[in-house]
C-alpha cells in the first residue's frame, strides 16, 4: 500500500517505527534499561525512569505497537510478568503461568476435548491484547492510589485470559465456527471457567465472584446497574470490560480484523451489518459509543492508563487512546478516499490475503 502524506497511517516516522516494531534491538534496549532503573514507589510498586531516547526512539515518538511484539504470546506474558512484579515484587505467578499456557493450548487446538480456535477476530491475539491491557490498567490503578491485593491481581489476570473461551468449540462440535456462539459467548466462557477451576485444584475461595467480572465484557450489559458482591469485584469487572475494549480497538491490525468480525457476525445471524463495508462505516458510531461506555458504564477506568505509561515510559499520555484515535482517523480516511477498494488499503499482517484465501 502506498501511503500519502495525508494518510493517517503515514507520516515521517512511519518507516522508522514499523521497522522497529518487531526489532530485537528495541526490546533489548528496553529490557536492559528496565533492569537497571527500578525504583520503589508507594506501597512496594516499582517504577522505571526512562531516558529521553531508547534504541533511537525519543519518548515523544513512542507508539503502543512498538512496546511489545503482540504476534508472540510469550512476549506478552513476559511483559505482564514485568508489570505485575512492579506492583508486587514477590508475586506468585504460578497460577497465571499455568492458565496462560493452557489458554494458548486451547486456542491452538492442543487442549483435551476442544478444537482449535475457528474465529479469526476473537482469536488468541484478541485475548492477549486484553490480557496486557488488563495488567497495565491494574498497575496504573495501583500507582493512582487504588488498593489491589495480590489475589485480586491474580483473579483479574486469569479472568481476562478466560473471557473469550466461549468461542472455542468442543471436538464433537463440527458445525460452522465458534462465531455461532457470539450472542452467548460470555455464558459459555463462564461455563468453561467453571469446569477449568473445578479440575485445577486452585483454592475456590479466591475465585468466588468471577462470573460477575466476566459479565462486564458484554456490550449490552448495564454495568452501572449491576449489584456487585463487593467493591473490588466491581473494580475488576470494570477493568476487564475496559481492557477488552481498549485491547482490541488499539491493536494495529484492528481495522483489518474488522473484516473477519463481519463474517463472525454474519454466521451468528446478526442482521445489524449488511456487508464488510457497512460494518466499517458503523465502526465510527461504535467508537463514539465506546467512549461513552468507558466514561459512564465502566466508570472512567481507562484513565489509569496515564499513570501506567507515566511511570513505565515517562510519557504523560494514554497510548491506548492515541492508538484507537489513529485507527479511527485512518478508517475515516479510508471511507472518504477508498470506499470502493477498501480492502486494497488494509494491508497489515496479511489479514486481507488470509481472508481472501478462506473465501476461495
Amino acid at each position: 500500500m502506498k501511503v500519502s502524506a495525508t494518510c493517517p497511517r503515514g507520516g515521517r516516522l512511519k518507516a522508522k517505527l514499523l521497522a522497529l516494531s518487531h526489532a530485537d534491538e528495541f526490546r533489548v534496549h528496553y529490557r536492559t534499561y528496565k533492569s537497571k532503573n527500578f525504583a520503589t514507589i508507594g506501597s512496594g510498586a516499582l517504577c522505571i525512569e526512562m531516558s529521553k531516547s531508547i534504541g533511537g526512539i525519543r519518548m515523544t515518538e513512542l507508539q503502543l505497537s512498538i512496546l511489545v511484539n503482540m504476534e508472540h504470546p510469550q512476549s506478552v506474558l513476559d511483559e505482564v510478568r514485568t508489570i505485575t512484579l512492579m506492583m508486587f515484587p514477590k508475586f506468585d505467578f504460578s497460577q497465571v503461568d499455568r492458565v496462560f499456557k493452557d489458554i494458548v493450548r486451547l486456542f491452538n487446538g492442543e487442549y483435551p476435548g476442544y478444537r482449535k480456535c475457528t474465529t479469526e477476530y476473537h482469536d488468541l491475539r484478541h485475548t492477549t491484547d486484553a490480557f496486557l491491557a488488563m495488567a497495565r490498567l491494574m498497575h496504573g490503578a495501583v500507582v493512582g492510589g487504588k488498593e489491589l491485593t495480590k489475589g485480586e491481581v491474580n483473579l483479574g489476570l486469569i479472568c481476562t485470559l478466560m473471557h473469550d473461551t466461549g468461542y472455542i468449540q468442543t471436538l464433537d462440535d463440527e458445525g460452522g465456527t465458534g462465531a455461532k456462539y457470539t450472542r452467548i459467548d460470555t455464558r459459555r466462557s463462564i461455563g468453561f471457567m467453571d469446569k477449568y477451576l473445578a479440575e485445577s485444584g486452585f483454592p475456590m475461595e479466591n475465585f468466588r465472584y468471577y462470573p460477575q467480572i466476566l459479565i462486564c465484557t458484554g456490550l449490552d450489559k448495564k454495568v452501572s446497574e449491576m449489584d456487585f458482591r463487593s467493591p473490588q469485584t466491581e473494580l475488576l469487572g470494570k477493568m476487564l470490560g475496559t481492557a477488552d475494549l481498549l485491547g482490541q480497538m488499539a491493536d494495529r491490525i484492528y481495522l483489518e480484523k474488522l473484516l473477519f468480525l463481519y463474517h463472525e457476525f454474519k454466521e451468528a445471524r446478526m442482521v445489524e451489518y449488511s456487508s464488510e463495508l457497512d460494518l466499517l462505516k458503523k465502526t465510527i458510531d461504535f467508537y463514539d459509543m465506546t467512549k461513552k461506555r468507558l466514561a459512564a458504564e465502566l466508570g472512567g477506568i481507562n484513565e489509569y492508563m496515564h499513570y501506567h505509561f507515566k511511570v513505565c515510559w515517562n510519557v504523560d499520555r494514554d497510548l491506548y487512546m492515541e492508538a484507537i484515535e489513529k485507527n479511527i482517523a485512518y478508517l475515516k480516511y479510508l471511507l472518504e478516499s477508498h470506499e470502493k477498494d477498501y480492502r486494497e488499503h488494509l494491508s497489515r499482517s496479511g489479514v486481507v490475503v488470509k481472508l481472501r484465501d478462506k473465501q476461495m
